[in-house]
């Protein structure tokens, strides 16, 4: 179910959430006993010969963490790390367990997932995919014995792979919602999980009401980087070539409303059209009659197989507290 479709049930105790409370108790029961059966070693994690860093969120739907996992990889490689990502590549077609594979900047996204051939395109680390990340993990540390720290993106629930230090984004415009488990509202654990993270990065804000982890909040902002052609990145403009243009602002995202949001506070008018999060594009989504289109980069590396001239991307940044860097190094060698 897309979430923009359902941010109107989940923001607020609404009759169909109400209706769908006994689910979500349920829900709320097999959370706590799965985690209970990895903390007491019924469930076997399983730990992989570099420090692994997770990226997620306790909630369903776009928080930020692709822009935060970019971000980490980047700065880690500054510091003379040599990161590897791996990921479940949700949106793909690869679900064997049995089966781990590469991703490079033109991977065919509808195989390996979006947000992985995004990661690959804008950092050049190796990244893989698979269902069973910890065969990902081993897969790509056999190939790459290079690699001395791994970002496990969207992998806060993932307990199968241990990690040595969790990182969790909290959309501030989002929150929580209602606060309810799914069906019944947008938490896949409780908000009370984020006591027990490493670091606490907000999107949007510096701060938010939630539960605190004892290392603090750290605020992130999701700034414009470039506008650049579809069919040809090395081609770029900027916002005020578009004012005064018909324009269509197409997205596929988690939370659409922030893109379209960020295309407002660059002064540009445009229809919007949302789409659910990894919508599969065809060439009819982007055909306004020759209308200037823009898309977000996650939903670009799915439209380059049939972009035009008149098809522009937001390539986007996230710019994180000053503090955040250095405390994800201590916390890197705590563990280390």
């Amino acid at each position: 179910m897309p979430r923009f479709d359902t941010d109107r049930h989940w923001s607020r105790l609404s009759a169909r959430s109400a209706l769908l409370l006994p689910v979500s108790w349920l829900y709320r029961l097999a959370v706590a006993l799965r985690r209970w059966a990895f903390r007491l070693g019924w469930a076997k994690t399983h730990r992989v010969a570099v420090p692994v860093i997770v990226i997620g969120n306790v909630s369903v739907g776009g928080t930020g963490k692709t822009p935060l996992a970019i971000w980490v990889v980047q700065y880690l490689l500054a510091q003379g790390w040599k990161p590897g990502v791996v990921s479940r590549g949700y949106g793909g077609s690869a679900s064997d367990d049995r089966v781990s594979e590469p991703v490079h900047a033109h991977s065919d996204p509808l195989r390996v997932g979006d947000e992985p051939v995004l990661i690959a395109q804008r950092t050049q680390a190796p990244v893989w995919v698979g269902v069973d990340r910890v065969f990902a993990a081993r897969s790509l540390l056999y190939t790459h014995p290079e690699c001395n720290v791994l970002i496990a993106d969207d992998g806060l629930q993932h307990y199968r792979l241990a990690r040595d230090v969790e990182i969790a984004v909290v959309d501030a415009a989002l929150g929580f919602g209602n606060g309810c488990m799914l069906p019944s509202g947008p938490l896949r654990e409780p908000a009370s999980r984020l006591r027990s993270v490493d670091a606490l990065v907000i999107n949007g804000a510096d701060r938010v009401a939630a539960p605190v982890p004892p290392a603090g909040q750290f605020g992130m902002r999701i700034t414009p980087a470039r506008i650049y052609r579809l069919d040809d990145p090395s081609v770029v403009t900027d916002a005020a070539s578009l004012r005064g243009r018909p324009l269509h602002a197409v997205a596929g995202i988690g939370y659409p409303q922030r893109f379209f949001a960020l295309l407002a506070a660059m002064g540009l008018n445009f229809t919007e059209h949302a789409h659910e999060d990894h919508h599969v594009f065809t060439a009819e989504d982007l055909d306004f009659g020759g209308d200037a289109v823009i898309v977000t980069e996650k939903d670009a590396v799915k439209c380059r197989r049939f972009a035009a001239a008149h098809h522009w991307v937001l390539a986007v940044e996230a710019q994180l507290d000053t503090a955040f860097g250095a405390h994800l190094l201590r916390a890197l060698e705590r563990r280390g």
